[in-house]
This record gives C-alpha cells, sequence and structure tokens, in this order.
C-alpha cells in the first residue's frame, strides 16, 4: 500500500487553535476523550501516565510541550532557563523510549538558532518544527509499512505484541503499519493480538485500531504465544520498539523477549519495526538500556479494581529487552537491516 492510495492516518494528537489536544488512551476503548494541553505539566502528566504512549508519540508530544512551555516567556533573558526547566520536565516522564531524548535534543538545536530572535521568534520557530515532526514521522510509518509488508506471504498469519498503530505514533503506525500496509497487499489473512499485561495496551488498543482497519485478528492471552507458534498457527512476529541499541539489542513492552524466545525456538521470523529516532547509537548494548518500572498497582489492580490479595507486593517492569541474536530484521524507513546490526545500523545512519 502505497502512501498516496492510501487514506489520511488516523492521528492521536493534534494541533488546534493555541493548544495541543491528545487522545485520552486510558479512555479506550469505552470512550474517545480529548485532552486539551495548554501547558507543558499537561503534556507532561499525559506522557507520565500512558494517556499518550508508545515511542514515536511521545516524541511528537514532547515536541510540542516545549511550544506551550515557551509561549508564555516574556523576557528574552529568561528563555534559557525556562527552555531548559521545560526540556528537564518532559525528559524525566519515561526513560527507556529513546524518541523522547530525541525530540528534546533537536528542539534544544531549534531554539538555540531562535534564541536572539526573542521569545515570538522562539515560539514560531518551535511550532514549525513541531509541526514538521509530526508530519514526518507519518511518511516514516508509511515506508517502514511498505518494507516491511514485502517480508510476508500472501495469508500470513501474524502475532503481535503490545499496540504499535496510529496510537502509537504520529500516524499510521510502525509495527502495525506493517501489518496494515501487508493486508492492503493480501499478504496478511489474520492477525493475533497478545492482550499484553499489565496494562492490556494490545486487548484495549490494538483490538480497537484493527477493528477501525477492518483487519481479521484474534485476541489471545499473552501465554498464548507459545501453543499458538507449537500448532504451527503464526507465520510471522512483529513488533515494535522503545529504543534499539547500536548493536541492535531492543528495549519494547514487557513479555517481548518471551515472544522472541518461543519464535526462535520454533523457527517463527522474528521482526521489529521502528523508525531510525528509536536507534540509540550511544547505547552499545540492551544491557545499557534503562528499564522503566512503574506502580505496582497497575499488576495488583485492575483499572482500579484489585484482584490481589491486600497489601501484596508486586515488580512491574514496563520494559524487556530482546538480544538482537533473536531479532530476525529491523524494518526501518531506511530499508529492513539484517545481521550484523553493528554493521547494518551503521550503514543506515550513513545513507
Amino acid at each position: 500500500m502505497s502512501q498516496d492510495s492510501s487514506p489520511a492516518p488516523f492521528s492521536p494528537i493534534r494541533w488546534t487553535d493555541d493548544h495541543l489536544q491528545l487522545l485520552d488512551q486510558t479512555q479506550l476503548p469505552d470512550k474517545e476523550v480529548w485532552l486539551d494541553c495548554r501547558e507543558p505539566e499537561a503534556v507532561a502528566d499525559a506522557i507520565r501516565r500512558l494517556a499518550v504512549r508508545g515511542a514515536p508519540a511521545i516524541g511528537v508530544a514532547a515536541a510540542y510541550g516545549l511550544v506551550l512551555g515557551m509561549r508564555s516567556v516574556e523576557d528574552t533573558g529568561s528563555l534559557a532557563a525556562r527552555f531548559a526547566a521545560v526540556s528537564d520536565l518532559l525528559g524525566s516522564t519515561r526513560p527507556t523510549a529513546v524518541n523522547l531524548r530525541w525530540a528534546l535534543e533537536r528542539g534544544r538545536d531549534v531554539f538555540a538558532r531562535a534564541e536572539a530572535g526573542g521569545p515570538q521568534a522562539v515560539t514560531r520557530e518551535l511550532l514549525a518544527w513541531a509541526d514538521a515532526v509530526h508530519a514526518e514521522d507519518v511518511r516514516v510509518n508509511f515506508r517502514i509499512g511498505e518494507h516491511g509488508a514485502a517480508l510476508f506471504a500472501p495469508g500470513s498469519r501474524v502475532l503481535t505484541h503490545c499496540n504499535t498503530g496510529s496510537l502509537a505514533t504520529a500516524g499510521y503506525g510502525t509495527a502495525l503499519g506493517v501489518i496494515q500496509s501487508a493486508w492492503g497487499e493480501g499478504r496478511v489473512g489474520m492477525v493475533w493480538v497478545d492482550e499484553t499485561r499489565p496494562l492490556l495496551q494490545g486487548a484495549r488498543l490494538t483490538t480497537w485500531e484493527l477493528q477501525r482497519l477492518g483487519i481479521p485478528f484474534r485476541l489471545v492471552t499473552d501465554s498464548s504465544a507459545g501453543t499458538l507458534m507449537a500448532q504451527g498457527l503464526v507465520d510471522r512476529i512483529v513488533v515494535g520498539a522503545d529504543r534499539i541499541a547500536a548493536n541492535g539489542d531492543t528495549a519494547n513492552k514487557i513479555g517481548t523477549y518471551t515472544v522472541a524466545v518461543l519464535a526462535h525456538r520454533h523457527n517463527v521470523p522474528f521482526y521489529v519495526a521502528a523508525p531510525l529516532s528509536t536507534i540509540d547509537r550511544a547505547t552499545p548494548n540492551g544491557a545499557a538500556i534503562p528499564i522503566e518500572e512503574r506502580q505496582a498497582g497497575e499488576v495488583t489492580e485492575v483499572f482500579g479494581r484489585r484482584i490481589a490479595p491486600d497489601d501484596t507486593q508486586a515488580v512491574n517492569f514496563a520494559f524487556d529487552v530482546t538480544p538482537s541474536e533473536l531479532i530476525t530484521a529491523i524494518v526501518t524507513e531506511a530499508g529492513v537491516l539484517t545481521p550484523p546490526y553493528t554493521q547494518s545500523i551503521a550503514a543506515a545512519f550513513s545513507r
């Protein structure tokens, strides 16, 4: 499916008049509620509590968060201090997703070029840049989809983990964008959707998106993945990423590593789909990726209802790391990267 022939992609992020609106993904699939964000604190809160989530979407939201933070500045002399404070606020929300840091670093470059022009110039240039980041993410995701679709055989039964569609990006999606493109070419027969504990992002969000797209799917528990592969019911696996190290080790939603090990055992191709902005060449390997640990209540409760005995202690890792040797290929906007990843990743950035 080419970008020109595809319908306009859905985006969970939009700039309306003078403020940012974010689709509150904690309310899905029951309600579609848009949050009005007029201050960077509102954006930081949305990122922290997963109202906006997915590495690319977090980066785009943070870009607009910088705009909201700088537009209230009146004194040129206080611009630098305010930018540093807003950047620190947004940067503290999610430690694993590298797209957040990527966006803030590029926003800092835009700020440095515009600072001499004063507050209005800074706000104007940051907004133009944020709009460009938003649009570019959609274009990048279309290219990822096109490259990834070629890896699928007609009628493939695909398993995916967590949520990687339009909701996780500025539009179209990464791994789910690959599935959407492959579906448009007749290469997908159906999709197995892992529920994805602890926040059930597969059950709540991926199913919601697949319904909108008209792609057939079946929802399964995370622990069903091995049985599906053992019975020969999975032909391809494609997942997203929150950070990819220089050697190809990949951090993604908790449970991805388990799926990758099972795929290796059953000889099922395991693909990671992500933009080059998710690759952190400053991180040498997966051991150096910080893994976010979230509140225990996300495990001991389900949507506010306790499912474990009182005073139960829980550990809630948000991500795990899949070693590069378990990854068949990494699909990016620059093409399909294959082992050895140290070389193919370096080559992708030199094009």
